[in-house]
């Protein structure tokens, strides 16, 4: 491999050799200490090698990569390792970037004694209670490494990356938006029964999971179009009240995402809104 571009010493972006002539982020101490773009690099010096995913600028990645101390990359691989025990994170060089950022930006407000609050908590564990209990296993090794832990909320952020990783290819901003829109959709499905809905069902883990592979299908435009028109026929008859309160999900659906849904679409949603309502009426 050739460095093609230098961040720091001990950061740079180098090129494969083979066939694929991939950029890669190398790590390693000293491998950008007095070194030229062009230069070779010697494999024994490299500690670790990032590959941007998910689209990623290598040159932006590279310099997030540069920006976080060493030992933090570190911590987060090995953190994830540990996750994986609880649940089948992707390996992405996007999720331990991103990890290792998080965690090492709170050490620093831990240090300067800056509190955090994470007013998604509740949220979190009533929508992605898997993830959450992954992210409590990283903290908890996260934590078995410092001198002063982390506090038990940070696992509510940690748990929003992993949400992340698996859904949204690393825009966070998203993962958020997505969180506020549930958290909406249930207020709405709960005044339509008139009841609480019991978010820890296997009927509500489906309508979770459902509307987060929808908004991956809205957000790259893939929506649902299996001409399902006799099915959408038969639950509309079958069930109008889920019908009636599915057409509310879609009035806040694309309010907030600024686009129509698919016909199939809300013939799912009605689907998912009458096991719901009928499994909540036990």
């Amino acid at each position: 491999m050739k460095i093609l571009r230098i961040f720091n010493n001990n950061v740079v972006l180098a090129r494969e050799d083979g066939g694929d002539r991939r950029e890669v982020i190398l790590t390693g101490r000293g491998l950008g200490f007095q070194t030229k773009p062009g230069q070779p690099i010697d494999p024994a010096n490299i500690v670790r090698t990032f590959v941007p995913d998910e689209g990623r600028d290598p040159d932006n990645f590279g310099a997030m990569v540069a920006a976080i101390p060493p030992e933090h990359l570190a911590l987060a691989e090995q953190a994830l390792e540990a996750g994986r025990a609880q649940l089948p994170i992707p390996r992405s060089a996007s999720l331990s970037v991103a990890l290792a950022d998080h965690l090492s930006y709170a050490i620093k407000r831990l240090q300067d004694g800056i509190r955090f609050e994470y007013p998604l908590r509740a949220e979190v564990s009533h929508l992605y209670p898997a993830e959450l209990r992954a992210a409590q296993h990283i903290l908890k090794h996260v934590n078995a490494t410092l001198e002063a832990p982390l506090d038990d909320d940070e696992a509510v952020s940690i748990a929003l990356h992993l949400v992340n990783a698996g859904f949204t290819g690393g825009d966070m901003s998203f993962t958020y938006q997505m969180t506020g829109v549930f958290t909406q959709l249930f207020d709405v499905l709960e005044q339509a029964a008139g009841r609480p809905i019991d978010r820890d069902t296997v009927n509500a883990a489906r309508f979770i999971t459902h509307l987060r592979y929808f908004f991956v299908r809205a957000n790259s435009g893939k929506q649902l179009d299996e001409g399902a028109g006799k099915l959408r026929s038969a639950i509309r008859d079958s069930y109008p009240d889920a019908y009636s309160t599915a057409l509310r999900l879609q009035n806040v659906l694309e309010l907030r995402l600024g686009e129509e849904l698919a016909e199939d679409e809300i013939t799912y949603l009605t689907l998912h809104v009458a096991r719901l309502i009928n499994e909540d009426r036990g």
